[in-house]
């Protein structure tokens, strides 16, 4: 399935149905999932900063992730074009089997629907990323919504979460709470 001309479903229910409608207030509005291009750059920036508490990085940064990056980040579309969700992240140079996710927004508009899941779900089925077993992140201890993510996902995926220290406010210069390295798998590909 090439997932970047399919809209996005939010029904968690359903393995990966192709096509539907993410309901959007009293709207149904189509949402389309697909790798970013040099022209997502700037809107990738603009979500990030809409979409606190994460860190926002440079506009510059988000276009290198739109380019030099592509192959493992996704953005979700609204039908007017505009980025209403995204996600980044790498396969480890050190370990092949492990794919690191960097950042996940979601627009207020666009939150409750399961897109985040849905953005971790279209670049872990991407045929780049065939031989990823793990998935791993950084999450601060008090982010409710990315811990909820991934325990969703670890559930989904029938695999184990584990989590430690990472980065300690100390490492971050004191004005940064701490990280901790959240580990998904191994798991198998068909779970995704």
């Amino acid at each position: 399935m090439n997932l970047s001309t399919q809209p996005f479903t939010p029904s968690a229910d359903l393995a990966r149905p192709s096509v539907a409608d993410a309901v959007v207030g009293s709207a149904k509005t189509p949402l389309f999932i697909r790798k970013p291009n040099p022209d997502d750059g700037w809107g990738i920036y603009e979500l990030v900063k809409a979409c606190p508490p994460l860190d926002v990085n440079s506009a510059y940064a988000y276009l290198l992730l739109a380019t030099q990056f592509r192959d493992s980040c996704a953005v979700a579309t609204n039908e007017e074009g505009d980025i209403v969700g995204f996600v980044s992240g790498y396969v480890k140079n050190n370990a092949p089997d492990t794919y690191f996710l960097w950042q996940v927004a979601v627009g207020e508009k666009a939150r409750g629907t399961g897109l985040a899941r849905r953005l971790v779900e279209a670049v872990m089925s991407r045929p780049e990323l065939a031989e990823v077993r793990h998935l791993e992140t950084t999450i601060t201890p008090d982010n409710e919504a990315s811990w909820g993510l991934f325990t969703r996902l670890a559930d989904r995926w029938q695999a184990p979460l584990n989590s430690r220290e990472y980065f300690s406010t100390d490492q971050l210069g004191g004005e940064h709470d701490p990280e901790n390295l959240v580990r998904i798998g191994p798991f198998k590909p068909e779970h995704i």
